[in-house]
């Protein structure tokens, strides 16, 4: 699947706000060209929380294992709790140390170089081996983070469906 075709589904989601930083922009110039995925349906970025997924298609400074410099490389990343992040390797994130873990594959899931012990697993260039699984996760993250959204808002009637 392309990242086209990615964003096109997270477009779809209700309450998201996609931000996407360019060249220019007042956000910080490493994070040109990538996404930041919140369900925040004032539109106002949040200040007080993470995206629950993102998109990038570089390395960072501190997160090169990827090699997303490389040609035709991007990296799909969602935080999707312990439960999910242990359904989908096989250990919870709290055993992710990284050690034996090659960042570069594509199309597996991995845990995220550096969140993976917080519940984040990543995807270089997602495939026909993971994609149907990583859409499913998206979806769930965002409902996740729609929860905590309204929670925090003091509703209670929040529920998985949307």
């Amino acid at each position: 699947m392309t990242m086209e075709e990615i964003l096109a589904e997270l477009r779809t989601y209700d309450g998201l706000l996609e931000l996407a930083p360019l060249p220019e922009s007042t956000h910080p110039e490493v994070s040109w060209g990538d996404h930041f995925f919140y369900y925040a349906p004032d539109g106002l970025v949040p200040r007080n929380r993470q995206p629950y997924a993102t998109i990038v298609i570089k390395d960072y400074p501190d997160d090169a294992k990827s090699r997303l410099d490389d040609d035709d490389r991007w990296r799909l990343n969602i935080h999707v709790g312990p439960a999910v992040f242990t359904e989908l390797l096989g250990y919870p994130p709290e055993q992710s140390d990284g050690s034996d873990t090659d960042y570069s594959t594509t199309d597996a899931f991995l845990p995220h170089p550096l969140y993976g012990a917080y519940g984040w697993v990543c995807i270089v260039n997602p495939g026909s081996a993971t994609i149907s699984r990583a859409l499913a996760a998206l979806r769930i993250a965002h409902q996740d983070d729609r929860r905590r959204v309204e929670r925090r808002q003091g509703r209670t009637d929040v529920s998985r469906a949307e």
